[in-house]
């Protein structure tokens, strides 16, 4: 007996660091990778602090899930460019689940995240990402977009809230209420970020200084932030030195812990309220929505970085392989601090750009943040909160595609508007997963309609058959085209019931009819039964023959001057005339 891998089927394992070997590596391609490593840790740097804060965790958190996601998604997964770690997509979604079970429910909810994210992988569901609409993108993202910015406000601004919300409506409250606690410092030293982030690239071209935007940003804003705190007011601006602290065993102090992620079980950290968080089959069952949506957005953010990645390098990757590394590393970044991980578009185009060759690239990344975390615990503690708010105004804004988003507004049909509106607006008021249900709902409806009126049947009349011989009267030629599904079926078959009472015969051209659901199946068999007690006959020709394969099945079958198949017009002219006498 022949043995047969049962696995054979399975993605193919860290596929992205295969096909880098194929294409044949060497000590070159390893020099490109180190350099494009080094440049995107020193830009991952400052926004995975920052996105760790926006979501309401310390700052290490975000660093431990760079440095561990970022190493075991690209050595797993099946792009060779991707580089992964916390994203601003993520937001959104992460920052209600800390304000209801905090940090250790985020941990679990990304475990989770990281089972369903396998599972998609192993069982190839990688392809089916991609039939999820524009529109809903477009809407969801811009809305996500909107909440970043807006949880960035307080920070910026140096406000003093007199608490949170998870809602986008009870936080512009609460902004609104603090808005007589402004520290002026605060503000300056954001807008001073925020200008400095601005016209760095037009800056750094003339200068010939090819430093990231971030770097420069961040340590001109510490410096900035130290002077005031110095010589003006002492504790005017907050840091991440001052707003957060840790402890590591016997070992205790402010701002990040200058010490490597090390190995922690979820559970054991901090759930709602600062109490140690109880796993239970409630709190799983609370999670697994939350859960599901962090899946499905790190599925259709990874994917879409990678496709994005493969139109700029000319390579292609392997979805169901990328979705096995991005679970994977989101099932082992929380058993050592870190939180939800995906591949991030604006890293991976600077590793692109940076000269990568291979996921080594973004292990490289992930290296040169340990190393930074080690030895420069206190200096990144230095840097302000106003200035990690600044730099997430500009993620945000990117993030949002402003001018794609207006443009779609303008030159996109309504129904499609529609969509992209209500995604964008659901996303802002309530969440990304009732945003997206309804967003990918609303453009199914809106396919279907579209479906359903390119499909129909219509009469032929003799001229157009364009044949010689004229067609007999009790013989009626009709022609079918498009889908025959639940959206449309009925409409297209209730035409072939219009035929006066000399018809005899009734041929069907459907060479046109692409697809046959139950529905269209039941309508046929509906329609076979009352032309049977009719007394007329049916010709079907040129279906296709799958389609009739599929009425086979179901036990349709073909009766002497009842219901036939033909190839052509032709044949099915001859035999409707023998039929009719």
């Amino acid at each position: 007996m022949q043995y047969r891998n049962p696995f054979r089927h399975w993605p193919a394992f860290g596929a992205g660091i295969r096909a880098a070997w194929r294409a044949g590596y060497g000590a070159a391609e390893f020099r490109r990778d180190v350099l494009a490593g080094v440049t995107v840790g020193i830009v991952a740097l400052p926004l995975s602090m920052a996105l760790a804060i926006a979501i309401g965790v310390p700052p290490q958190h975000g660093l431990y899930t760079a440095i561990i996601a970022g190493i075991v998604t690209a050595l797993a997964g099946g792009s060779r460019y991707n580089i992964s770690g916390p994203t601003a997509a993520f937001v959104a979604i992460l920052f209600p689940i800390v304000q209801q079970y905090g940090v250790g429910g985020l941990m679990v909810a990304t475990l989770m995240a990281g089972v369903i994210l396998v599972a998609l992988g192993v069982t190839r569901m990688g392809a089916l990402i991609r039939y999820v609409p524009h529109p809903v993108i477009i809407g969801f993202t811009a809305g996500i977009a909107v909440v970043i910015a807006t949880l960035q406000v307080p920070g910026f601004l140096g406000l003093r809230l007199s608490g949170s919300s998870e809602h986008f409506i009870d936080n512009i409250g609460l902004i609104v209420e603090a808005l007589p606690s402004l520290q002026v410092a605060e503000l300056g030293i954001g807008a001073f970020t925020l200008a400095v982030l601005l016209a760095w690239p037009r800056l750094s071209a003339r200068l010939r200084l090819p430093l990231p935007g971030p770097l420069v940003a961040l340590v001109l804003a510490a410096l900035a932030g130290w002077l005031v705190n110095q010589f003006i007011d002492a504790h005017t601006v907050s840091t991440i030195a001052s707003s957060f602290s840790w402890v590591v065993g016997e070992r205790q102090g402010a701002g990040i812990p200058p010490v490597p992620p090390a190995l922690v079980l979820p559970w054991q950290l901090p759930g709602p309220g600062g109490e140690p968080l109880v796993i239970s089959f409630t709190l799983i069952r609370e999670l697994l929505a939350p859960a599901i949506a962090i899946a499905v957005l790190g599925a259709i953010e990874s994917l879409l970085c990678a496709s994005v990645a493969d139109g700029v390098t000319q390579t292609r990757h392997d979805p169901n392989s990328e979705l096995v590394g991005q679970g994977l590393g989101n099932l082992i970044a929380p058993l050592f601090g870190g939180i939800t991980a995906t591949a991030a578009i604006a890293r991976t185009a600077t590793s692109i750009r940076s000269g990568a060759v291979s996921p080594l690239a973004a292990v490289f990344h992930s290296l040169t943040i340990l190393v930074a975390v080690v030895s420069l615990a206190g200096v990144l503690g230095m840097v302000p909160m106003a200035a990690l708010a600044a730099l997430l105004f500009i993620v945000a804004w990117n993030m949002s595609e402003a001018r794609h988003f207006v443009r779609t507004l303008r030159s996109a049909p309504g129904g499609d508007v529609a969509v992209l509106l209500t995604s964008f607006g659901l996303t802002v008021l309530f969440d990304m997963v009732v945003a997206v249900a309804v967003g990918i709902g609303l453009a199914a409806g809106l396919f279907i309609r579209r479906m359903a009126q390119v499909t129909g049947a219509r009469r032929i009349e003799q001229r157009e058959l364009r044949r010689p011989e004229d067609l007999p009267p009790a013989v009626a030629v009709f022609d079918m085209n498009g889908p025959l599904f639940f959206g449309a079926a009925e409409k297209a078959v209730d035409v072939l019931h219009v035929v006066d009472s000399s018809v005899k015969v009734i041929i069907v051209d459907m060479q046109d009819v692409t697809s046959l659901d139950a529905t269209g199946l039941v309508a046929i068999e509906t329609m076979l039964a009352q032309m049977r007690r009719r007394g007329i006959g049916l010709i079907f020709v040129g279906l296709q023959p799958r389609i009739i394969a599929k009425l086979r099945r179901a036990g349709v079958r073909t009766t002497r001057g009842g219901f036939a198949y033909a190839r052509e017009l032709d044949g099915a002219l001859k035999m409707a005339r023998r039929w009719a006498g």
